[in-house]
């Protein structure tokens, strides 16, 4: 069964190599008949001196971008990655197309990828390695989540290598200098969770062999930091804590050496080269074996994340509907009870309101007190009419007549008032 392809992802400081390193592997390959696939993470490049399958300064215009967005060489080159991470679904899909079988082709990533895309080439033409070069600027690519981005796709469709560069020369200068490098290469292995190669550039100019003794011996580190300290003695001064914390931190780094695989190259030469392949198949097998398990854990966790998240989400949002939907059925059914209270829907209902008024002197007559009156002074008004009349008198004169109230109004009668209620029931409805 066909394999996928190893990604060698370049890391290293500023000045290591890590662009002519590449130029070295791609030109190796090349030249044993198995082309890799090379892609180019560094947007403010002026010049790569190998071709490149895919490049970021094609999609990103690293001038404008700080032009744009006023922002300095580090920013810039920050910002670009991020625009370049928003298209790493495309990325993959172009990477799984061109470089995988077509068994192992995934088909999550089907309709991303351009529409120019390229079509793949025959089964045995398949690129057997993925080389991506990256930003002198380490920390732009290792610490920020366009980086993570990238590495943790990357990982997710194709086995993932590390390829530490380091500037031989220069390390092995100083024991300090050293232990910075060794500190810088553990932070990455454990920012990344990815198989690490220790890659000592420039042995050309240097030999590695001493760092290699450094990370194999403590012993042989500890002679080293000695002298050092006696030659600081020697020119006045001391080294102060700065001896005593890189003691300590070899005692610590002693387990962290032996897992790593350290190669020397020269990139001048081609010094190490086949030694670099040969480590690079080693941490592939190592990477299907014990980090493509572990990675897939992590998606699987992930992924139960996110579906808890939905889940807590969806409850929560029901919560609120059912919320809504008692607090407006509590309030719909307030104002119907209220309403029921005060518009009677049968005549029976109006009946009992108007007895339950006539009691309780909720609904009364404005003219009830007069009419009460009324039928006092009728009653003393007709009296006198009859006593006129008994002793012989004509009608009352306009003097007499002077006397009496004028006539009082008709009284309204309970069946009237049940019409009434009937009309405003009617009305109201």
């Amino acid at each position: 069964m066909a394999s996928p392809p190893v990604a060698v992802v370049c890391i290293g400081m500023a000045g290591s190599g890590k662009t002519t390193f590449v130029q070295r592997i791609n030109a190796h390959l090349h030249t044993a008949g198995t082309p890799p696939y090379v892609l180019n993470l560094d947007p403010a490049v002026t010049r790569v001196p190998f071709d490149s399958n895919i490049d970021i300064r094609d999609s990103v215009n690293y001038k404008e971008v700080m032009k744009q967005y006023k922002l300095g060489p580090n920013g810039g080159i920050l910002t670009s990655l991020n625009l370049f991470a928003t298209k790493i679904d495309q990325v993959l899909g172009i990477l799984e197309k061109r470089c995988l079988p077509p068994e192992l082709q995934s088909t999550t990533m089907a309709g991303t990828a351009p529409a120019k895309t390229p079509a793949p080439p025959a089964q045995g033409k398949l690129p057997q390695h993925i080389l991506l070069d990256t930003p002198g600027q380490i920390e732009v690519f290792v610490w920020s989540a366009s980086g993570s981005i990238l590495l943790s796709s990357l990982a997710s469709s194709f086995p993932t290598v590390l390829a530490y560069i380091i500037d031989t020369p220069r390390t092995v200068s100083s024991t300090n200098t050293f232990m910075s490098n060794m500190l810088y290469a553990l932070s990455i292995l454990y920012k990344t969770k990815l198989p690490m190669i220790l890659v000592f550039n420039k042995i050309d100019v240097k030999s590695e062999d001493q760092a290699v003794e450094w990370m194999r011996d403590f012993e042989s580190f500890q002679s080293a930091l000695r002298k050092e300290e006696e030659e600081a003695e020697m020119r006045g001064g001391s080294g102060g804590y700065m001896h005593g914390l890189v003691n300590s931190m070899s005692l610590v780094l002693e387990e962290f050496y032996n897992q790593l695989s350290v190669v020397g190259v020269s990139s001048m030469t081609g010094a190490g080269v086949d030694k670099f392949f040969e480590a690079v198949q080693a941490k592939k097998e190592e990477f299907q074996k014990e980090y493509a398990p572990e990675l897939q854990r992590r998606r699987e966790e992930l992924t139960q994340e996110r579906a808890g998240h939905r889940e807590r989400e969806v409850e929560r949002l029901m919560g609120d509907m059912n919320v809504d939907v008692s607090e407006a059925n509590r309030q719909s059914k307030s104002m119907a009870g209220k309403r029921k209270k005060e518009e009677p829907e049968t005549v029976s209902d109006a009946e009992a309101m108007s007895d339950e008024d006539e009691e309780s002197g909720g609904l009364v007559d404005p003219d009830d007190d007069d009419d009460e009156d009324g039928e006092e002074d009728g009653g003393l008004t007709k009296r006198y009419q009859q006593a006129l009349r008994d002793g012989g008198a004509g009608a009352p004169s306009a003097e007499d007549a002077s006397f009496a109230k004028p006539e009082p109004k008709a009284k309204i009668t309970k069946q009237q008032k049940m019409q009434i209620l009937k009309l405003r029931v009617l009305v109201m409805k």
